[in-house]
């Protein structure tokens, strides 16, 4: 391991070093998927009022089921051989994490991060496109995992974006993240995210700099 992924490895597991079985996240990663389901029916559902407030009071009942028994923080991040991290319980590629779409990234040999995607309503922002913010959410996470497969992972210090086109939801979008350049404890990268006709809708660039400590 690398003194920067040695860096980054302590920084993460000082939180909760327990992690969690196979069998355990593939339950939890279910019940993940199944509220995941749940939020899109939220958004969209035009039952009526008295279904709606009946749902409402069944839901606040499951959440007091798992309420009782609580972690104190989510699970910690895992680092794999080759360089890049699982984080089970992030916002973006987090199986565990219902507010996830996931995005699925794998990291090819030549240190690209590359996934496809589809991101639903849930994630508007103008109508029929996915809000900015999310797009910048996506592509921060595959930056910063460029990073960590370059074998410099470190922190975000700045994003860029730049906004080409609207970004469709409900269709199979690409994100696509390279490490360019390392100087010091500092990291370049590039991604953008294009969309089924092949156009880039969003680029960005990030300067990852390593922890200290």
């Amino acid at each position: 391991m690398t003194e920067a992924r040695a860096a980054m490895g302590r920084i993460f597991r000082a939180r909760e070093p327990r992690g969690l079985g196979e069998e355990r996240v593939e339950g939890l990663a279910e019940l993940a998927a199944r509220v995941r389901e749940l939020t899109e029916a939220v958004v969209l559902t035009d039952v009526d009022d008295a279904e709606v407030a009946a749902v409402a009071a069944q839901v606040a009942e499951l959440t007091a089921r798992l309420n009782t028994a609580r972690r104190q923080e989510p699970p910690s991040i895992e680092f794999g051989a080759d360089g890049a991290f699982r984080h089970l319980a992030g916002p973006v590629t987090g199986r565990l994490n219902p507010i996830a779409p996931p995005v699925e990234v794998a990291v090819h040999e030549d240190g690209t991060v590359r996934g496809v995607f589809t991101l639903n309503a849930v994630y508007e922002g103008p109508p029929g496109c996915v809000h900015g913010g999310v797009a910048a959410l996506v592509l921060d996470h595959v930056l910063g995992m460029a990073a960590a497969a370059n074998g410099t992972p470190g922190m975000t210090a700045t994003l860029d974006m730049r906004y080409r086109r609207p970004t469709p939801h409900g269709v199979p979008l690409t994100v696509e993240a390279k490490a360019v350049r390392s100087e010091g404890r500092r990291t370049f990268v590039e991604a953008h995210i294009t969309g089924p006709d092949g156009k880039v809708t969003v680029e960005a660039t990030g300067m990852f700099v390593r922890p200290v400590h």
